[in-house]
């Protein structure tokens, strides 16, 4: 974080100050919500969980080297004392954000918002030095603790913005307000909390009406519900995507043998070739977003492309391969899921595994309302159309939705199969597997599955070899 001293914070935040002998003392360090991420000079703030209280580390932090600590109540150590820590943190992150000298890009979207947010930042910071979020950290907690690790060097600042309803994009617009906005898509993830596509569409949209006459709206042209958001800002409008009228688009596209995305990038400032790290098709539109971004921000259509061929994964467990010494090849994709990620993932399994025998573990997708057992049974019926070789449906109710689908779209037996947990499909995986094979794993991240993963590599370990 910038220097600043803690009566300055308390005066920011609104805060009274405990047990501080001498207010003039500043945070040089980062501000962290995690004891074990203290660092000299941080600020701790103290959040009281369901199971976990920061107040009680109080004392461990400042041993630890913490100037202070944010907290709600005084804690016997140098503490500046708030109502609410969450909105102090906000606060803060409002106040550093007006002091910097960074460009800040925000992006939101029903799927691919990490993945396409760490394309960026890996393209940018070619350019300057870039603060990212890192994971998917993409809250009112998250974004201002990544907001607070910008420094005066710092020239991009990346963020992603996650939302559960309306209003909670303005409210982090609101926090750290953006210069270029991007929005992705439009889909299904959370649909049980939203309510339907259209509510989707007007929280997602909130970011775009956040934006300044001199900044950019980067929309995606492949989704009219996204393209319809170039109505609700005053900004300039950027357009990307397969579709002609896109100004950033890739043509040609193909996968390579390893189902790896190749294409021709078009940008206003020209054209260039790309063939990412990454896996899957669905991985284009994700880096067209970045390209587009990229170019508003000054940078060459050569060097855009460089970077994105470059860029691999940052975040874990997302898309996340990794081939073991007998040739089997685990995809570690169980961070989240919802259906638009579903499909793909599955179309990245059969991509990567011409030749070869495929299976696709699959839990539940959380969150989908009444749409929850059609959208289980379509995903389970694309495998069949696929034609993945295995179908291993975890968990419980959704699971045999998903194995059902897959039943009943091409009548499998012993194709597909409905497990109780993640041990019981290492088990049979265990079993079962053979040289060559390539194991797709992924569920919402309620579910765990990522055990699945480990534990398959975990049986060679020291031998594998990640891409």
């Amino acid at each position: 974080m910038i220097a600043l001293s803690l009566a300055e914070i308390a005066t920011v935040v609104g805060g009274q100050t405990y047990d501080i002998p001498d207010p003039r003392v500043r945070v040089t360090g980062p501000v962290v919500r995690d004891s074990r991420e203290v660092e000299s000079g941080s600020l701790f703030a103290a959040f009281a969980g369901e199971r976990v209280d920061g107040h009680d580390y109080a004392a461990d932090v400042v041993t630890k080297g913490a100037v202070a600590v944010l907290a709600t109540r005084p804690v016997g150590v140098p503490a500046i004392v708030v109502d609410d820590v969450t909105a102090a943190l906000g606060a803060l992150a409002r106040h550093v954000v007006a002091r910097l000298g960074a460009t800040l890009v925000a992006l939101t979207g029903s799927a691919g918002k990490t993945s396409t947010k760490d394309l960026i930042a890996q393209v940018l910071r070619r350019k300057a030095p870039t603060v990212f979020t890192p994971g998917s950290l993409n809250n009112e907690i998250g974004l201002p603790l990544t907001a607070l690790s910008a420094t005066d060097e710092t020239r991009f600042l990346v963020l992603e913005m996650g939302a559960r309803g309306i209003g909670h994009i303005r409210y982090l617009t609101d926090l750290t307000p953006p210069k270029v906005g991007l929005v992705l898509n439009v889909g299904t993830a959370h649909i049980g909390e939203f309510g339907g596509r259209e509510q989707i569409a007007q929280a997602k949209g909130e970011l775009v009406e956040a934006l300044p006459a001199d900044g950019t709206a980067i929309l995606n042209a492949d989704d009219p519900l996204v393209k319809a958001m170039a109505s609700r800002t005053k900004a300039k409008v950027l357009l990307f995507g397969e579709s002609a009228e896109a100004e950033v688009r890739a043509e040609n596209v193909r996968l390579t043998e390893n189902g790896q995305p190749s294409f021709s990038l078009h940008t206003p400032s020209g054209c260039s070739e790309v063939t990412l790290r990454l896996y899957g098709e669905h991985h284009v539109s994700n880096a067209l977003a970045a390209a587009a971004v990229a170019h508003d921000l000054g940078m060459s259509v050569e060097e855009i492309a460089l970077g994105l061929s470059e860029a691999g994964t940052l975040s874990r467990w997302r898309m996340e391969v990794t081939e073991r010494p007998d040739g089997v090849t685990i995809v570690n994709d169980a961070y989240n899921a919802n259906p638009e990620s579903m499909r793909a993932a599955l179309r990245a399994l059969v991509a990567m595994g011409k030749g070869r025998r495929t299976w696709a573990v699959l839990g539940q997708m959380a969150e989908l309302g009444d749409d929850a057992l059609s959208e289980h049974d379509a995903v389970g019926r694309l495998a069949v159309r696929l034609n993945v070789s295995k179908l291993v449906a975890v968990g419980g109710r959704e699971a045999s939705w998903l194995r059902l689908g897959a039943y009943n779209e091409g009548s499998w037996g012993e194709e597909s199969v409905h497990v109780s947990d993640a041990q019981a499909a290492v088990h049979l995986l265990r079993s079962e597997l053979r040289p060559g094979d390539v194991v797709l794993v992924k569920a919402s991240r309620s579910v765990g599955l990522e055990s699945v993963a480990q534990a398959l590599l975990d049986d060679v370990q020291g031998g594998a070899d990640a891409r």
